[in-house]
């Protein structure tokens, strides 16, 4: 069964580029290069497909050979960051592992400390910004935890969840975003940034090595910055079933006797999640249509009834609630990076 697709949110593309400066001369040719059009990178409630964003990133990485984008004071040049993981790969636990990592990472920058603590039950992997005064860009932050907690993750195994997320700044305001990045707790406004596992899971041997690394490398950066399904959440049980099913898009009744669920149950799963039936079911079809839009010429009014609109017009609505702008337009402004000239 083909995985429902997966949008990013402009908020994180401005983020990758906010070392460098959004009206650096190369962001625009980065963004192009990418098939992202700039005009999209500056709307508020604009998206990108994961391949896009995964693009941006490789691009932005190998063109300035820093793997930290930017946000260092110095660059992390490419293979920094596989270099401290084989460097945990013959500890013994995966915490004695996590531990020789965050060293490793340590010294190879001036900007942060990486450290590991212990909080009753669970651990934490902290950022510590060496300079309080300044503490960087909140990006800098979304992506050392995302990076830190996916190689803690693959370090353990692969099945392992964080247990949550702590970040040292207010909400921003793209932090309804964050539900599908940073899965588990959510804290804004804490001490330090960090990641937080179960102290058992890290308490596990380690079983990885350098051919597994090897591998888990060829792969980068997408397992690094796309993230990891959690496929016991009922919003992604509801996301997968519903792909399967289309065209057809059953409404909540049917879909809670499909999962085996009563539909108070369901709704009361999702309400811990922070979601809702029609909130996953119109993210899915979001989805679907941008990802649709850039891959393929499929008429508006076809591409409304797939995605089990009454009618066009009822599509393009929902479309601009959704990105800013109309279908047609969104796929203008694809049409016009892939005609013209790479710069």
């Amino acid at each position: 069964m083909q995985n429902p697709p997966f949008t990013v949110s402009a908020a994180f593309v401005r983020g990758m580029l906010s070392g460098f400066g959004a009206d650096s001369p190369q962001a625009g040719q980065w963004l192009r290069h990418a098939g992202i059009a700039p005009e999209l990178f500056e709307q508020a409630a604009g998206r990108v497909t994961a391949e896009q964003y995964v693009a941006l990133f490789s691009i932005v990485m190998t063109q300035t050979n820093d793997e930290g984008l930017g946000c260092f004071s110095r660059p992390l040049r490419q293979g920094s960051i596989g270099m401290a993981v084989r460097s945990a790969l013959t500890a013994q636990t995966v915490a004695s592992a996590v531990r020789r990592l965050c060293r490793a990472l340590t010294l190879m920058q001036d900007d942060v400390q990486l450290d590991t603590i212990e909080d009753g039950q669970l651990v934490g992997v902290r950022i510590i910004v060496a300079d309080a005064r300044k503490p960087g860009p909140v990006f800098l932050h979304e992506l050392l935890l995302r990076v830190l907690s996916r190689l803690t993750v693959w370090l353990h195994g692969g099945r392992m969840r964080p247990h949550g997320f702590d970040f040292p700044y207010a909400r921003p305001a793209h932090a309804g975003e964050y539900a599908r990045l940073f899965t588990g707790r959510v804290r804004f406004e804490q001490a330090h940034a960090a990641v937080w596992f179960p102290a058992a899971k890290l308490a596990a041997p380690m079983r990885r090595d350098d051919a597994a690394l090897r591998t888990y490398l060829l792969q980068s950066p997408r397992n690094l910055v796309i993230p990891q399904r959690n496929d016991d959440a009922t919003s992604e049980r509801i996301r997968a079933y519903l792909q399967q099913v289309r065209p057809q898009w059953p409404d909540l009744a049917a879909t809670a006797q499909a999962l085996n669920m009563a539909m108070s149950t369901l709704q009361r799963h999702l309400a811990s999640e922070g979601s809702s039936f029609q909130m996953v079911k119109d993210q899915l079809r979001r989805d679907l249509a941008i990802v649709r839009l850039n891959t393929s010429t499929v008429q508006l009014a076809v591409l409304a009834a797939e995605l089990g609109f009454s009618d066009q017009a009822v599509f393009q609505r929902a479309f601009k609630s959704w990105t800013g702008s109309a279908p047609g337009t969104y796929r203008q402004r694809i049409n016009q990076i892939t005609a013209s000239p790479a710069g």
